[in-house]
């Protein structure tokens, strides 16, 4: 049976897509006697191995949300699941390198996004682990069948400046976030009330309110407090 072996030797962002995306070169060779692998029916999980990399003042801050507070990181810092993806890998005797397509989203709800976001410069440290099905050739030329051990993985150091750039690409100087139903409604009657034409506006409007309202004197004056 076809023993697979695992390496993404390059990632990048494609110049034509639907949506935001990072395509991983993907090197796959067989350690075992040479065989004619007819195809592989490839799944993926894509961890983020966070505890690899250092972390400036500035991203643990951001990545309050995510970790807490960094005197406690030592008990919350563990591998994050970043997506899954898959592939059909075409026929090969030996080795081959194919594409790895991995969709990207920009939604601050998903923890991912949020911890790419956090980080200003160098690498992302990914875990993949590999799973599937793969359909070769026996030595008397009869189709097997075979399944990929989750023990096969691989590591990529993912650089922060191309998802950045990526990111940049679909979403310029831009960022956007989910709200419910009932939240959206009544910001879109307060734009309509007080006659702002962009969403930036509204929400200037509603954040210098809030600053007003929280300087520490001038509001507690207003409200009569002593």
């Amino acid at each position: 049976m076809p023993d697979l072996n695992f390496a993404v030797v390059d990632a990048e962002v494609p110049t034509f897509a639907a949506v935001p995306m990072i395509v991983f070169k993907l090197a796959i060779s067989n350690a075992s006697a040479p065989a004619r692998i007819a195809t592989v029916a490839l799944r993926c999980q894509i961890q983020i191995a966070v505890t690899r990399r250092r972390y400036s003042a500035e991203a643990q801050g951001r990545l309050l949300e995510v970790f807490g507070e960094p005197q406690r990181w030592g008990e919350t810092l563990r591998n994050l699941l970043w997506t899954h993806a898959s592939i059909i890998v075409p026929q090969f005797t030996e080795s081959i390198v194919v594409d790895l397509p991995v969709p990207c989203t920009y939604d601050f709800e998903v923890v991912g996004t949020k911890y790419f976001d956090a980080l200003g410069e160098g690498d992302i440290p990914l875990i993949f682990l590999f799973s599937g099905t793969i359909f070769y050739e026996s030595a008397d030329g009869n189709l097997q069948v075979g399944q990929i051990s989750w023990s096969k993985e691989a590591t990529f150091r993912l650089p922060v400046a191309l998802w950045q750039e990526m990111m940049a690409r679909y979403y310029p100087n831009s960022a956007w976030i989910r709200l419910r139903k009932d939240v959206f409604d009544r910001l879109y009657r307060f734009k309509a009330t007080h006659s702002l034409p962009t969403w930036e506006e509204v929400f200037d409007r509603l954040l210098e309110a809030s600053t007003y309202e929280d300087r520490p004197g001038e509001g507690d004056c207003e409200r009569g407090a002593l």
